[in-house]
């Protein structure tokens, strides 16, 4: 599994990073920023949720 963040549509809301850090950090330019683009196993679940829970959808976990 995946995860990719298109950082141009990113409002730096940290909810992803807030839902799965182990996956999502917030950047030193306030958005956020994929830095594990293999999603490990045991946070696949939080990393889907991140994706849904994005209030502009610029998150794709495949």
């Amino acid at each position: 599994m995946k995860a990719e963040l298109d950082r141009s549509g990113c409002i730096g809301c940290s909810l992803c990073t807030q839902t799965c850090p182990k996956v999502f950090q917030m950047a030193e330019d306030g958005f956020a920023e994929v830095y594990r683009e293999d999603v490990p196993e045991e946070v696949a679940a939080a990393a889907v949720e991140a994706q849904n829970g994005c209030p502009v959808s610029v998150i794709t976990v495949s």
